[in-house]
């Protein structure tokens, strides 16, 4: 209070009050910028990525690996996004105007996709790759694929995987050197210019030495929130508090269950065991399961016994009470928040589909695969459109592939690749093949378009289909038979037994 507002209350106590409320109230005209009653323990900090995000970034990191290794829910959620997002892979289609040179590359890259040409380890082929790199963004919040030459003469170029804990935080930055800041070098823009790795052995021992690998080699996987931000952090940051309340949780209800079921019968005694005095049945009858502390024998009961009772003993059986009756109303909350705190829906997170109808369904599932869509497309920029330029850089320096003017038109040819994503499957296949059909037929949709959300390539599709009406055509004219799909007819026919269904199934 000021002097002013001090002599007022001196006066009038009643009217400091009113003043004092009222100055109160025009503080701060955002409620969640007040610091009252109900926020006093919420003290955020604020600063830049690197202050706020490097304190937490280790355990939040062990924390989630140890969420990923223990917890089924968040096993759930990973597999969700390997199999939506990179699933059985992604697809080279290359599409330069030399159609012989698209074959070349897209089977050359088909083969050095195989674990022995791509991974430097030699275990994991690249759509194996791919999947891991895609759950340690989500677990550890990225990771590192260096670019190393072996020196093969087929293959030269390989990926060698990198966790984000190799990097060296300990390095102080040199004068007159480009920044250091967790390991990772940058300009005076915040750009990477290199990347400071811990040697390890084989076995996982850190190695006092670290060493410099230079940006344009290193393949940094990670997706970035705040323009200050220089290192990963785990988008499960959102949920693994959540996560890890609701493994306590089930292991609670479990525990309560189990100790409730075991409890079968009391047996109550007017007079206890033993004589007057200190001795209390010092000597337990043998092969008894004896309490010293009662004098009272354990009995266990198994099907069919018949167990005689002491004069004076009473059974009272046991009636649980208190059973969890709210359990999954408060399981399905907890994975509700979970879920959605990742971009996914209950139905995605959870594989319940006892809650939904087939436009829920599909709702959901348009929902999610935007979040699939965008980390596909993630992928594709920051990681395969880089891999396909290495890959087409060493097949030209050696040898394998001869391209005249590569290095004049480099860009254009880098440019040329094309990624098919893994489709995504249909819930009612009738309705989704009748929309197509409208779609393609009403000129809203293309077939290219069609194909690719199923992760096919309309090409691919078209020639298969034309060799397989013209077999169909030759088995024809060889046995004399007409067979379904082999003529326009049937076509027109089936057609239209698919329309007459679809409008029984409405109606």
């Amino acid at each position: 209070m000021n002097i002013l507002d001090k002599a007022i209350a001196w006066f009038s106590p009643q009217w400091a009050y009113e003043r004092q409320a009222w100055r109160n109230g025009l503080s701060n005209t955002y409620k969640a910028g007040k610091n009252n009653n109900s926020s006093l323990g919420w003290l955020p900090t604020n600063g830049k990525a690197e202050q706020v995000n490097t304190p937490a970034r280790s355990i939040i990191r062990a924390k989630a690996r140890d969420m990923e290794r223990n917890s089924d829910i968040l096993g759930s959620i990973l597999i969700a996004f390997e199999n939506n997002v990179v699933g059985t892979g992604f697809t080279l289609r290359m599409k330069t105007e030399d159609e012989k040179l698209n074959n070349q590359i897209e089977k050359l890259f088909a083969e050095w996709s195989k674990p022995k040409n791509c991974d430097i380890t030699g275990m994991q082929s690249f759509d194996e790759l791919c999947a891991m790199a895609l759950r340690r963004m989500r677990v550890d919040g990225g990771i590192l694929l260096l670019k190393c030459n072996t020196g093969s003469k087929r293959f030269p170029f390989q990926l060698q995987a990198k966790e984000v804990d190799d990097l060296d935080e300990t390095l102080i930055t040199k004068p007159g050197q480009y920044t250091i800041i967790n390991g990772v070098e940058v300009n005076e823009n915040q750009k990477p210019m290199a990347y400071h790795l811990l040697s390890t052995s084989p076995d996982g021992w850190t190695l006092p030495q670290s060493k410099r690998i230079e940006a344009n080699r290193v393949i940094a996987l990670w997706q970035k929130e705040l323009p200050s931000q220089i290192r990963e952090m785990p988008p499960l940051a959102k949920a693994i508090e959540r996560v890890n309340d609701m493994e306590e949780y089930m292991d609670t209800i479990s525990i309560k269950e189990k100790i409730l079921a075991c409890i079968s019968a009391f047996i109550k005694r007017a007079l206890p065991m033993g004589a007057v005095g200190r001795s209390m049945n010092q000597n337990p009858p043998e092969g008894k399961d004896y309490d010293p502390a009662t004098g009272y024998t354990r009995s266990r009961i198994s099907p069919g016994m018949i167990m005689e009772l002491q004069p004076g003993d009473d059974v009272a059986s046991v009636i649980p009470a208190g059973q969890a009756s709210n359990t999954k109303e408060m399981v399905s909350q907890y994975i509700r928040a979970i879920g959605s705190g990742q971009g996914l829906s209950y139905e995605a997170t959870s594989r319940d589909m006892s809650q939904v109808n087939y436009s829920s369904a599909r709702q959901g599932l348009i929902t999610d695969t935007q979040l699939y869509k965008r980390l596909q497309r993630f992928m594709i920029n920051h990681m395969l459109n880089d891999v396909f330029e290495a890959f087409l850089d060493s097949l030209v320096l050696a040898g394998t592939v001869k391209i005249k003017d590569y290095w004049e038109n480099r860009e254009e040819y880098i440019n040329a690749c094309a990624w098919s994503m893994p489709g995504q499957p249909w819930i009612d296949p009738l309705k989704e093949a009748n929309a197509n059909r409208i779609a393609l037929k009403t000129g809203q949709d293309t077939l290219a378009n069609i194909c690719a959300n199923k992760g096919l390539d309309w090409k691919d599709v078209m020639e298969q289909r034309a060799a397989e009406l013209a077999y169909i055509k030759k088995l024809e004219a060889e046995y004399g038979i007409k067979m379904e799909g082999g003529n326009n007819n049937a076509t027109a026919t089936g057609q239209q037994e698919s329309s007459n269904s679809t409008n029984a199934v409405e109606s």
